[in-house]
């Protein structure tokens, strides 16, 4: 995955492509995939990096939703848990099984969850993960040795995916590629070319050269989550604002604090959301916050108030009480949340995708979640095929196999994220043996790896590397920072950046990752 090929083939290109995407996170990704493995020819451009926003910033869980379920969203649940499955089936390289553990601190709490998650389990039918069932307390204790016991009762275990969300980002981009598709970071969308009313193409602007590309598409898909109304007032400068923005924020602890393989899910917290405390690549995540934001931005930052709720819980459920200090990260995430007149907080919005169809032809499509981004991308990729005349053509993403997805290594091996990836890896530590050394002792990336992501996936900053390649500035900020001057210079081999640029680079990113540090 070259971007200089991909620019070269996009100038090249003499006929309108079937479908140009904006947006390349989860959704503008997978639709690009269903796109091109139909056999359209697709073009999709990104103005920060993949993944960049939303998408890089969830829980890391693939799963149905067991709080739809008890909310009686019973359609949703079944398009996510069967989504979910797909997931583990075609990238099993990063989607796994993890249980997860509801401790019971009310006698009644235990069967009146038991109960809901059978039905969870009923619902996945054959694309099922392990079962549900009861556990006593010496039983949670084991499975759980650092959570809270004063009270404990027992509880009950449930299986639900996880995954790498900004691995999966690339490994979509990848797949893109692979099937004759075009994929664009760092490309801003300036406008939309319209003829006679109609859109016929989206103006770009690559954000390293200042290069203008006219890119003519017989259909244009808007996918920039939280940002889609800026797109569509490109389209109509009157369009109402159809998303409301929902932060959620994540505290990431050392591994000390919850050991172990399971992870920690409490329903209903005092307020009534949801929290976890999920294992994730040798570190604790603590999320999920749920809070209303007036405006979208790519980065988002944690709210004070946000922060204390997590702490508080934390300490609630674990033995240990976390301090600031003991935080290695944190970080948010926009939710884009469908906005509805009567909704009367961001709990009550819609958590389902929904498509709009402009009168010059504009496709939107926002809302949903990871977890059925497959779907989403079928379903938008069926009206392109109507809005633009390109022809019927089957989905083929159900039995579709993710980049890399055809080796699955051991969990404890580094590179296992990267899947059959991982030999050229090994290669490049071969041929330069100072390339096995990792770019900094609390991090376990390797010099051999920020080469391969500039070489094959896109990389084109720091902050590529650090937070969305490897997931660096989410596991260890401070080390991050640190980290910065060698991947500068591993960088600046690669892309031919002068002194002057490495330096600018090296400094723009420890002022990011400052932002993902608690202060004590």
């Amino acid at each position: 995955m070259n971007r200089d090929l991909l620019f070269s083939r996009l100038t090249a290109a003499s006929e309108p492509f079937d479908i140009a995407i904006i947006g390349g996170g989860a959704t503008g990704l997978g639709a690009a995939v269903d796109a091109a493995s139909r056999g359209h020819s697709v073009v999709l451009i990104e103005q920060s990096d993949f993944a960049k926003g939303t998408s890089s910033r969830s829980t890391k869980l693939v799963h149905g939703g067991v709080r739809y379920l008890k909310q009686g969203n019973i359609s949703l649940v079944l398009e996510a848990l069967r989504e979910r499955g797909l997931m583990c089936r075609n990238a099993p390289h990063l989607v796994h099984s993890l249980p997860f553990i509801i401790p019971s601190y009310h006698w009644w709490e235990g069967p009146f969850y038991g109960i809901g998650l059978k039905v969870y389990d009923a619902l996945a039918g054959q694309l099922g993960l392990e079962p549900s069932r009861y556990l006593d307390r010496d039983e949670i204790i084991a499975c759980l040795p650092t959570l809270e016991t004063e009270g404990l009762d027992g509880g009950v275990v449930y299986h639900d995916g996880q995954f790498d969300d900004a691995r999966l980002a690339i490994h979509l981009a990848r797949t893109v590629v692979d099937h004759g598709g075009i994929v664009l970071n760092h490309t801003r969308c300036t406008g939309l070319m319209k003829e006679k009313g109609h859109v016929i193409g989206v103006m770009a602007e690559c954000v390293e050269t200042g290069a203008q590309h006219e890119i003519r598409a017989r259909c244009v898909i808007n996918a920039t989550g939280v940002f889609v109304d800026d797109v569509r007032r490109m389209d109509e400068p009157q369009a109402t604002r159809i998303v409301a923005p929902s932060q959620g924020v994540h505290l990431v602890l050392p591994r000390e604090f919850m050991p172990g393989s399971s992870a920690i899910m409490i329903p209903k917290t005092d307020d009534g959301r949801v929290l976890f405390a999920v294992p994730w690549h040798g570190r604790v995540i603590i999320g999920t916050t749920d809070t209303p934001v007036d405006h979208a931005t790519l980065e988002p930052r944690p709210l004070p108030d946000e922060i204390e709720f997590l702490m508080t819980h934390a300490a609630r459920y674990l033995t240990r009480d976390p301090r600031p200090s003991d935080v290695l990260s944190m970080f948010a995430g926009l939710r884009p949340l469908v906005a509805a007149k009567e909704a009367g907080s961001t709990a009550a919005l819609s958590r389902d995708h929904t498509i709009l169809v402009s009168d010059s032809g504009l496709i939107t499509i926002t809302g949903g979640k990871w977890t059925t981004y497959r779907r989403m991308a079928e379903d938008v990729i069926d009206h392109a095929e109507m809005i633009g005349g390109i022809g019927t053509r089957r989905c083929v993403t159900h039995d579709l196999m993710i980049h890399g997805s055809g080796t699955v290594l051991p969990d404890s091996d580094p590179l296992a994220v990267y899947g059959s990836d991982a030999a050229e890896i090994r290669d490049l530590m071969q041929s330069e043996p100072e390339w096995a050394g990792k770019v900094h002792p609390r991090l376990d990336l390797t010099c051999a790896e920020v080469i391969y992501h500039a070489r094959h996936e896109m990389a084109r900053t720091i902050g590529d590397v650090l937070a969305r390649r490897s997931r660096s500035l989410l596991l260890d900020a401070q080390a991050s920072m640190s980290a910065a001057l060698r991947v500068g210079h591993l960088l600046a081999s690669e892309l031919g950046w002068d002194a002057a640029h490495t330096t600018h680079e090296i400094e723009r990113f420890q002022k990011l990752a400052a932002g993902y540090i608690l202060e004590g």
